[in-house]
């Protein structure tokens, strides 16, 4: 299955941000795995170790970025590396939504500050 519609996308909520899956193993996928994130205003998502190497790509709105203590706000068009083994974390400060593309390998797993794992299953 080469191409992917968009009514073949899940939605997935967790954190208060919707996560809507495109690539994956159950849409003809091997290794990489995308969706789209949608974060509301003033949204700001959890602290996780991320297990494999992500890639964002902002669509619309600034997201502030924060990878192994490092942050930035990046604007539609910008992208951002998260390298396997990074501590994340993004935010919107803004009073409008956001959104970002993200890419990664199927399997990804993230832990959380309390110590609990975390597997996406926008990811799997």
């Amino acid at each position: 299955m080469p191409f992917i519609r968009s009514d073949e996308a899940v939605v997935h909520e967790i954190h208060g941000g919707r996560f809507v899956s495109y690539v994956r193993p159950g849409t003809g996928s091997r290794d990489l795995a995308a969706w789209r994130v949608e974060m509301p205003a003033a949204m700001v998502g959890p602290t996780h170790t991320i297990s494999d190497e992500e890639t964002f790509y902002v669509l619309s709105g600034r997201l502030r970025f924060t990878i192994d203590g490092e942050s930035a706000e990046l604007r539609a068009g910008d992208a951002a590396v998260a390298r396997a083994g990074s501590e994340l974390a993004v935010a919107n400060s803004t009073d409008r939504p956001a959104h970002m593309w993200v890419t990664t390998r199927v399997g990804l797993t993230a832990e959380l500050a309390d110590g609990s794992t975390l597997t996406p299953p926008w990811a799997h």
